[in-house]
């Protein structure tokens, strides 16, 4: 069982996959964001290390996923490409922090991948106002998050939102404005619910609220 977590920054996404991995028994799965050796650079240049940091965050994606299919195991992965592909890259683009040439070869790239390797079982989208994701930036006061920008934050919200309303698979959106699982253990457990009812069938296929 493969389940992805989708977000904008600081929407929860590294505590709620140590919740349900250590609920479900799966292995918990990290994004590689922490490695990326332009994260720095970027968020000081964005214009100058968008592409580079996008291609490094896909390949590494990439690399994670296959390791994870060839060794079978059951997981929850707090992130996946999708956030990067049709969130962060086109966002980027738009900002005109990236170039349409360089959006183009980064596609190219992600249907390659996508051609090889399948997309989760379950897709769970933290949705959440940007006031609450500010919040829990500044709570867990990670240096290089120093200097995201308002707009950035804003207009990745948005493209969130239109993503997951068009997302083509078993997605459930868990609003993150009423619902504080890293606090109430009751909020956690209504997540746990809307995923078994995913999983047995209990729901059409579709987007759960």
């Amino acid at each position: 069982m493969q389940i992805a977590i989708a977000g904008n920054i600081g929407a929860g996404k590294t505590e709620l996959t140590r919740l349900l991995s250590k609920h479900y028994g799966y292995q918990a799965v990290y994004g590689t964001t922490d490695e990326n050796p332009y994260l720095s650079s970027f968020y000081e240049d964005m214009r100058r290390w968008s592409f580079n940091m996008v291609m490094y965050s896909l390949f590494a994606n990439m690399k994670q996923q296959a390791d994870l299919l060839e060794g079978g195991v059951d997981y929850v992965r707090d992130r996946s490409v999708y956030d990067d592909v049709f969130v962060f890259a086109p966002n980027l683009q738009s900002m005109g922090l990236m170039t349409s040439r360089d959006l183009t070869t980064y596609t190219s790239a992600f249907e390659l991948y996508a051609r090889l390797l399948p997309p989760p079982d379950l897709m769970i989208y933290l949705r959440g106002d940007v006031t609450t994701l500010i919040s829990h930036i500044r709570q867990r006061g990670r240096e290089y998050e120093k200097g995201i920008r308002l707009d950035y934050l804003t207009n990745l919200n948005n493209r969130y939102d239109d993503w997951a309303e068009n997302y083509d698979g078993r997605m459930i959106v868990v609003d993150m404005d009423e619902c504080d699982f890293m606090a109430e253990r009751e909020d956690l457990g209504l997540i746990i619910n809307k995923i078994d009812a995913e999983f047995n069938g209990l729901f059409k296929h579709g987007k759960q609220q």
